[in-house]
């Protein structure tokens, strides 16, 4: 887009000084008192194309200009001079370009031409000295406007590439943020999945030694199903350590937690500073184990957040279990909140988990002070 954008701006200027060339070329022959008509013509077209140029040779372009603008000084008498208007008017351009160079020792140098060129011009004047005064003030003045704004132009490309660079690694670091929250539930969805399969295999092996000997088709079935839930969990491990890199540790063998294990949560988030009161509403379903672990996740991060930025205030944790679903809520009445929209790292995993699912959740400002974290999940898990 922006690309696009400085492309038009380009095509644009370019018209515009193409106009200023053939309107200088126009009042070279029409006006009166010009001398060298052709000549002046051509001058005329070598004090405003090099304009276009301006952009890629910021000093050496205005410097043309004033090259010109000196040459035509040279060979026109006063008459001719004062007849015509375009080339004060390039002048000027010239002298706000030359203001709008970066370095300032070529700015400066480029000023030094366009007090030059004003003695050139006024060389031919009956008021030299007056007309030089008045040329050079002018001129002046439009260097330091020029340099005024190329300051001011330099000072907003700096503050828009600090925006860009911010919002670059606010994107990378929230993208690898989502990326280790999904393989942190990676991690655990293989704890549970592994143990599921494990019991399968355990049961079905039960099972088949206590079949009869002429049950052969019922023991070979028994038998394949333990082969496969084998190669399954070979295959298993092998996909987790292809998710792991070498610095992450090992997935831990404890048996991952859920929502019945919230009291201890909510005291050791206690213990670091923040009261919480936990309020469960609603008789609770069987819920598979991913989606309660994820549901003790969530509840989880909003604590982590609210001990981080409302340490010292209270929290409270609502766990509804209506029809079909879990809803969670963590609100607390501190004042701070987390930066930016509210959405921080950690809640972008949370995203993650909640999308994993098919839940929804949502988070911000909590009507009269303090911030809320809100999720529902279904107890199945289908997504």
């Amino acid at each position: 887009m922006r690309a696009v954008l400085d492309g038009i701006k380009q095509r644009a200027f370019e018209a515009l000084v193409l106009t200023f060339a053939v309107a200088s070329v126009v009042e070279a022959i029409a006006a009166q008192h010009v001398q060298h008509r052709a000549i002046v013509a051509l001058l005329a077209l070598g004090w405003t194309l090099p304009f276009v140029l301006r952009r890629r040779y910021p000093l050496w372009a205005p410097l043309v200009v004033l090259a010109f603008l000196a040459a035509f000084g040279l060979i026109s008498p006063e008459r001719s001079i004062s007849s015509l208007t375009m080339p004060f008017v390039a002048a000027l351009v010239a002298a706000v370009s030359l203001g709008l160079v970066g370095d300032r020792r070529q700015s400066i140098a480029g000023w030094a031409g366009v007090i030059a060129t004003a003695a050139v011009i006024s060389s031919k004047s009956g008021n030299g000295y007056s007309d030089f005064f008045w040329t050079t003030l002018i001129l002046t003045l439009a260097w330091f406007f020029g340099s005024a704004l190329g300051s001011r132009t330099e000072q907003a490309r700096e503050l828009t590439e600090r925006v860009e660079a911010a919002e670059r690694a606010r994107a990378t670091a929230a993208e690898h943020a989502t990326a280790e929250e999904r393989a942190r539930i990676a991690r655990e969805l293989h704890d549970i999945v592994a143990h599921s399969v494990s019991v399968m295999v355990v049961q079905a092996s039960g099972v088949r030694r206590l079949l009869k000997d002429e049950q052969h088709r019922e023991r070979e079935a028994l038998l394949s199903v333990e082969q496969i839930g084998r190669q399954a969990l070979t295959e298993m491990r092998r996909m987790l350590g292809v998710m792991r890199s070498g610095e992450e540790t090992p997935a831990a063998l404890a048996p991952q937690p859920g929502l019945q294990h919230l009291d201890r949560l909510i005291a050791q988030v206690e213990e670091a500073g923040l009261a919480v009161t936990l309020r469960v509403e609603g008789d609770r379903p069987d819920i598979s184990p991913g989606v309660d672990l994820s549901a003790y996740r969530i509840v989880q991060e909003g604590l982590t957040n609210a001990l981080k930025h409302a340490k010292g205030a209270h929290a409270e944790v609502v766990v509804r279990y209506i029809d079909s679903s879990v809803e969670l809520e963590i609100a607390d009445d501190g004042k701070g909140g987390p930066t930016g929209d509210g959405m921080g790292h950690g809640l972008v995993g949370m995203r993650e988990r909640v999308a994993l699912y098919g839940g929804t959740i949502e988070s911000g400002p909590r009507a009269g002070g303090g911030f809320v974290l809100r999720a529902q999940l279904p107890v199945e898990g289908h997504a």
